[in-house]
């Protein structure tokens, strides 16, 4: 009876997984498709310039501990090129350490040279990063309100290529695409950027070009004041507080503007725990989201297939528990051929097949300009399956994001470290904000690893190679992420 019930929860985790791969196939169509769109934007804005009539703007900088790069934020941000009059800077610090003393210092010196930049110190920091907008936005004076967080480098035109949009007056916000100034630092920074550059074109560009509701993404882009206050301001009860207004205020009739074409700088986490924090925080918060917003989809008079996306895009996150599942009942499902089944495994292959060819399809697709060229594709060709390898072994990790979101356990916001990594050279390791243990989840992905070793050695032995592929991914997969985590660690 249990091989039963093993191979009957594989094949509907197979299904599941297929569909989701495949409405991601279905968000490349649309975004290529709409490359197009891309154009008719930028030629907007060539044709709609601001000129004399400059709305005021505040741009927030929400930091906490940001030793290593506050200095750079402020410098760049006091770049973009906009009337000195018509622009406030906040610093929304919530800082418990010399971050304090620095960013004071900086105020101090914009302020000087006639900025109109303030410094908002907390102490308590009630509700994290959202507590601090909402604080920021009680006194802010704009009637637009930018947001940078303190990994980001925005370019000096980013005003001046975002606010035209806000003319049509159902605009709430507009987004800008993340770029990565550390892209080439580690294959870790590769992978991220290679898995960002995919979510902001595909599943961005994808959903925004077919009136779906897409997110604003926390940082590099605008919202109009009224958008906030309408949606009820930023709210603490999930750690994406980000995606939680964004589907609150597009649920009140507010419409987004996703700007491929306009690049906002970021760095990318450079080390293996603070890349599995921001992924925790995504993803639980993802989750939670999800459990928030999902009764209200449902009980709204939107169309049914903006539902349909609203629940694939909010209940994504989840995918995780299905892939971590599927992998995880590999090997006993191993085991039962050789002992209870004798059917060969075709009916598994395919899908799994399918779903791989939907994502090789997606991701070929976010980064057309780049793969044309000889040397882009070969990245290609080396990024993917190295992606998905990666995505196998955080899928524990990952997964557990989500259930504990589902679940609604309370977890505080836990930022993601930056240490100023621009080149190969730059060194993060012996910098304070460094994880110095060991936690219980990297412990079991120790463990996983063997796991998944024993499936590898149990199919060579009994001479069944159908899963070995799965064992194979996972295996590396969980090895590469239970060492780096481990490593990086050790290294402080």
């Amino acid at each position: 009876m249990i091989e039963v019930v093993i191979v009957g929860i594989y094949a509907v985790l197979l299904a599941l997984i297929l569909i989701y791969c495949l409405l991601e196939l279905r968000l490349a169509v649309h975004y290529l498709r709409s490359r197009k769109l891309s154009e008719k934007r930028i030629k907007f804005l060539e044709d709609s310039p601001l000129t004399d009539d400059f709305p005021h703007v505040t741009i927030q900088l929400p930091i906490f501990n940001e030793l290593y790069v506050v200095e750079r934020l402020i410098d760049q941000v006091a770049k973009i090129d906009y009337p000195n009059d018509r622009l406030e800077i906040q610093v929304l610090d919530d800082s418990t350490d010399e971050t304090v003393g620095i960013s004071q210092n900086k105020v101090k010196e914009y302020k000087a040279k006639g900025f109109d930049i303030v410094h908002i110190h907390r102490v308590d920091r009630s509700g994290f990063k959202a507590g601090a907008l909402q604080n920021g936005m009680k006194v802010c004076k704009g009637e637009f309100i930018a947001i940078f967080d303190a990994d980001f480098l925005p370019q000096p035109d980013f005003l001046k290529a975002t606010l035209p949009h806000f003319q049509d007056t159902e605009i709430g916000v507009v987004q800008t695409k993340w770029s990565h100034i550390n892209r080439d630092y580690s294959l870790l920074t590769r992978i991220q950027a290679f898995f960002l550059d995919a979510h902001f074109t595909v599943e961005q560009m994808g959903r925004n070009s077919q009136g779906y509701f897409m997110n604003f993404n926390g940082t590099a882009g605008v919202w109009r004041k009224a958008t906030i206050e309408d949606a009820g301001g930023w709210q603490a009860d999930t750690l994406t507080e980000d995606l939680d207004l964004s589907y609150r205020s597009q649920m009140k009739g507010w419409k987004f503007i996703f700007l491929e074409r306009v690049l906002s700088p970021a760095e990318l986490p450079a080390d293996m725990k603070s890349f599995k924090s921001q992924q925790f925080r995504w993803i639980k918060g993802g989750a939670e989201t999800a459990r928030k917003i999902l009764p209200k989809i449902v009980k709204s008079d939107l169309s049914f297939k903006l539902k349909v996306n609203a629940f694939v895009h909010l209940l994504s996150s989840s995918v995780y528990i299905l892939i971590f599942t599927l992998v995880f009942l590999s090997v006993p499902l191993l085991i039962l051929k050789n002992t209870f089944i004798e059917a060969e495994y075709a009916q598994y292959a395919a899908p799994f097949f399918l779903a791989n060819l939907a994502i090789v399809v997606c991701f070929f697709s976010s980064n057309l300009d780049r793969y044309k060229k000889g040397k882009g594709l070969i990245e290609f060709l080396v990024l993917l399956p190295t992606f998905l390898v990666v995505t196998m072994g955080l899928s524990f990790h990952n997964a557990l994001a989500a259930l504990r979101g589902l679940a609604r356990e309370t977890t505080p916001f836990i930022r993601t470290p930056k240490f100023d990594i621009k080149g190969v050279n730059d060194i993060w390791k012996d910098k304070k904000y460094v994880a110095q243990k060991v936690d219980w989840v990297t412990v079991l992905e120790g463990l996983l690893c063997l796991y998944f070793l024993f499936g590898l050695v149990y199919g060579v032995m009994q001479n069944k190679y159908d899963l070995f592929p799965v064992h194979l991914m996972a295996f590396i997969g969980f090895s590469y992420v239970f060492y780096y985590s481990i490593r990086h660690v050790r290294a402080h």
